[in-house]
């Protein structure tokens, strides 16, 4: 039985969604109407059912995240902290109103709490409505979820609060735009513990260079030069694929001096983890020289 190639998107240019930074852009082909539409307080919200990453979360045309490749970035803005730190109890996360960066915070039951502040409630309803396995532990007693500023909420926190700080941003613009400021992160340094960590959504040094640069150069002016470091994850629904994610440390942890390879591997295929790995933990850290020197300014 043969199946109809399916239509170009010259035919029905109507079916794709296009993320764009008016240079580069990546086009995902979707089925029939938008599942999910809102006009927030903030931004645009939408869910597709895609033919080839099943259902994908945008906001305001850029994708957030796909079920096809959404582990690839939860997975590793939060192992890779948290097999560096020993003794993570109280974690805060801003943004990550899909829910992923939480369901992989919840396989740790060293874990006592967990803050996360999303400023728009429309992404946390959109997501546990059309993205279940994604946003599966929403429901976990040790969360606390606040629809609130998380720049605000972070201004007014008490200091050394946190062993744990994720960003999960979406990119610089709209109400994520005060997250890649020196001031917010001069209040995300003082709301860390000693010792504590951050991990960071720092943009693609390939699709938004000028981001990429200027909060690699903020967080060093915040943290001070070796403790940021940089590291990549593959995302294929991104625009070029090629993502940044960054380590920060208030203190000595050092994101591969202080990694325990077996525990981290014991741990991957313990939770089935589809992304990370101890290899790709180390291997992240691998700069291309390109990047490297960005980093370098």
């Amino acid at each position: 039985m043969t199946h109809p190639e399916p239509a170009s998107p010259q035919t029905h240019p109507h079916e794709w969604l296009t993320d764009s930074n008016g240079q580069i852009a990546l086009s995902v082909r979707f089925r029939g109407d938008r599942l999910f539409q809102e006009q927030s307080p903030y931004q645009t919200v939408e869910v597709f059912d895609t033919y080839s990453c099943g259902k994908m979360l945008t906001i305001d045309n850029m994708v957030m995240c796909t079920e096809w490749d959404e582990a690839a970035y939860h997975e590793m803005i939060t192992h890779v902290p948290m097999q560096t730190h020993p003794t993570v109890k109280d974690v805060l996360v801003i943004g990550a109103g899909d829910g992923g960066t939480i369901r992989e915070l919840m396989r740790y039951s060293t874990i006592e709490t967990v803050t996360m502040v999303e400023i728009d409630e429309a992404v946390i309803r959109a997501s546990k409505e059309w993205l279940p396995t994604i946003s599966s532990a929403f429901g976990d007693p040790r969360l606390t979820l606040l629809v609130d500023d998380g720049i605000k909420f972070v201004h007014d926190a008490t200091d050394a609060s946190y062993d744990l700080i994720i960003i999960d941003s979406s990119d610089p613009v709209g109400p994520s735009e005060g997250l890649f400021t020196q001031s917010f992160y001069e209040d995300v340094h003082r709301i860390l513990r000693p010792g504590g960590v951050i991990t960071v959504q720092s943009e693609s040094p390939s699709f938004n260079a000028k981001a990429f640069t200027e909060l690699n150069a903020c967080l060093k002016q915040v943290f001070g030069r070796d403790r940021v470091h940089c590291y990549l994850v593959f995302i294929p629904t991104y625009p070029t694929g090629l993502w940044s994610l960054t380590y920060c440390a208030k203190g000595d942890l050092h994101p591969l001096q202080n990694f325990d390879r077996a525990q981290a591997e014991q741990f991957a295929e313990t939770h089935g983890l589809r992304y990370y790995n101890a290899d790709v933990h180390q291997a992240a850290f691998c700069l291309p020289t390109y990047i490297r020197k960005m980093t370098e300014g």
